[in-house]
């Protein structure tokens, strides 16, 4: 089974070798008919500490790492 990916912005880059990322959907509501924006956070490992704060980076589902972390750092923009 393929591993998910996502894209998004990382919010806190403060614990070690973890960074808090941020990813924003965008749906169609079922009643209003209306694009809604929702935004959810994910604990991903960042083994070279190399996330900063307002990086968007691309995130992978991974197996358990921690309690929280289930995801992994793959690229950001300035590697």
């Amino acid at each position: 089974m393929p591993k998910r990916i996502m894209e998004g912005v990382v919010v806190s880059a403060k614990q070690d070798k973890t960074a808090v990322v941020r990813v924003e959907r965008t749906f169609t509501h079922p009643v209003m008919k209306k694009i809604v924006r929702r935004s959810k956070k994910y604990h991903a490992h960042d083994e070279a500490n190399t996330a900063v704060e307002g990086q968007t980076v691309t995130i992978r589902e991974c197996p358990p790492k921690s309690k929280l972390k289930r995801w992994e750092l793959v690229s950001g923009e300035g590697e």
